[in-house]
């Protein structure tokens, strides 16, 4: 049995990891910023009050763990706003800049004491991210962050290598949440989250560093 703990776990992608990492017997810590009935009847530990921006709420969720150490930390919170070329928003920019790409990097390094040896770290962020992949333009806010998010995870890997701790940074799907307002052309959270888990149990500190689908595509950046 291994220790996880998943960020933005009340609902959407995290909710599912949590439900079946918790089916298959491991110990799940669930963070969020609000619980929902959902997660609560999972059964796991969950730690609520928990902002990823905030670095008060990041040290107590730390000190709150104390002795336990986690095996997998799976950085899923996010989110996202739309930001077309007519209708830039420089603070809605910022603040996804914020959410998805700075406070995940700061969260990592507070955690960095809680983990265990050999530990993994995945990085949800989204094919959005690649420059290579973008032929659609706008989303300039979350895919400036999204690539932002990549290359901070990239560093990672190359900055924690020494200490064996991989890192893999995990495009989830199109998925059908409340994030991409149901879309009926995505897949459903159970479908990602399997990919996801996969992708974890696949990393290694030989492949740390590699941008995946969660179908094990490998990106381009």
């Amino acid at each position: 049995m291994s220790t996880y703990l998943i960020t933005g776990a009340n609902r959407g992608i995290g909710l599912e990891v949590a439900r079946q990492l918790k089916e298959r017997g491991e110990d799940v810590i669930a963070t969020c910023r609000s619980t929902s009935p959902e997660l609560n009847a999972l059964s796991v530990r969950v730690e609520a009050g928990v902002d990823i921006t905030s670095g008060d709420s990041v040290i107590n969720l730390r000190e709150k763990l104390n002795d336990t150490k986690v095996d997998v930390l799976i950085q899923n919170a996010g989110i996202a706003e739309f930001n077309s070329l007519s209708n830039l928003d420089p603070q809605s920019i910022m603040h996804q800049f914020e959410v998805n790409a700075l406070s995940p990097l700061c969260f990592v390094q507070t955690m960095l004491s809680q983990l265990s040896q050999s530990a993994k770290i995945a990085l949800i962020s989204s094919r959005m991210g690649s420059i290579d992949d973008n032929t659609s333009g706008g989303s300039y806010g979350y895919r400036m962050s999204k690539v932002a998010l990549c290359m901070a995870g990239k560093s990672l890997s190359v900055d924690l290598k020494s200490k064996d701790i991989s890192v893999a940074i995990i495009h989830p799907g199109l998925v059908s949440t409340r994030m991409t307002g149901f879309t009926s052309s995505g897949i459903q959270p159970k479908e990602s989250a399997k990919g996801i888990i996969q992708r974890i149990h696949e990393l290694t500190i030989d492949n740390t560093g590699t941008f995946w689908h969660a179908n094990g595509e490998i990106l381009p950046w």
